[in-house]
């Protein structure tokens, strides 16, 4: 039996149930206010005129809505083309980083060769480096492969991500082997095992990584500012702080908002990929 701090025989008091709920009700709602509260600041500000954000930044529409703001940061700021740059980015990062998390893993947890603990250890071991540390040589490199000015200089190095890796890697080591071994003995080679039984098994794992590395990409800053000097290519996290000096607030508020659509809507997408891949790891694990 699980002990707590709290016994069975005290929970069932109505004085401590009552103070429990008061307690939870009270977490809840702070956490409500700290996660929330700025993204729904944000969208209430993106149709609210300057003035009234200015004179009054709590209170809800005081002279009313202004959807022309979403208009002018979709038109005259020109946040359609910075979106649909950002937008590649993140989606040929996901994929990179996607297919490089996939491979390594399996190659590390199924397949096994003997110099994987070597490789195990290297790729923990880059995990201690700060990322700063790795910056001037990797835009040495960029500049020197004539990849200034392309998306390949964000896609290529952020599938080199030894956090996904080492998730992939200990999700893919927890499958049931017994599943892999009866598609070996029914003829099924290293390719079909990875493509037919691995990744429809570890669609929990793969959500995961896909939210990372999408969001990760999405609000990436420094990177894209080196590797992307020109401003047509340049993503939102990018060319949003160097229009704020331009535009008005409640314009550049709007166009903050439409930045945060995706990451949001992923994450309403993929949240139960989240509790579902803890839930099933702990499962293969018992």
């Amino acid at each position: 039996m699980k002990r707590g701090l709290i016994s069975p025989s005290e929970r069932a008091t109505p004085a401590i149930r009552r103070t429990l709920r008061a307690v939870q009700a009270l977490l809840l709602g702070g956490l409500l206010l700290t996660g929330l509260g700025p993204m729904l600041w944000l969208a209430k500000a993106a149709i609210t005129p300057t003035q009234d954000t200015l004179r009054a930044p709590l209170t809800i529409f005081p002279t009313g809505v202004d959807l022309a703001n979403l208009v002018t940061a979709w038109t005259r700021v020109e946040i359609d083309k910075y979106f649909l740059n950002t937008v590649v980015l993140a989606a040929g990062s996901w994929l990179v980083q996607l297919v490089v998390a996939t491979t390594a893993g399996y190659a590390l947890a199924v397949l096994r060769p003997r110099y994987g603990p070597l490789v195990t250890a290297v790729v923990l071991g880059t995990l201690f480096v700060p990322a700063i540390v790795l910056l001037v040589p990797l835009y040495l490199t960029v500049v020197r492969t004539g990849m200034i000015n392309t998306f390949w200089a964000v896609w290529l190095p952020a599938g080199a991500s030894a956090f996904n890796v080492v998730l992939v890697q200990r999700f893919f080591a927890n499958l049931p082997r017994e599943v892999l071994e009866a598609a070996r003995v029914d003829g099924a080679g290293p390719v079909r095992v990875f493509w037919s039984v691995v990744l429809p098994l570890s669609r929990p794992i793969l959500g995961v990584v896909s939210v990372f590395a999408v969001v990760a990409s999405w609000k990436d800053f420094l990177w894209p500012l080196l590797v992307l000097p020109d401003p047509a290519v340049q993503p939102l996290s990018v060319r949003l702080p160097a229009l704020q000096r331009y535009v008005e607030l409640d314009v550049f508020l709007a166009a903050l908002a439409i930045s945060s659509v995706i990451p949001v809507a992923l994450f309403l997408v993929f949240q139960r990929l989240f509790l579902q891949s803890g839930a099933l790891e702990g499962a293969v694990k018992g």
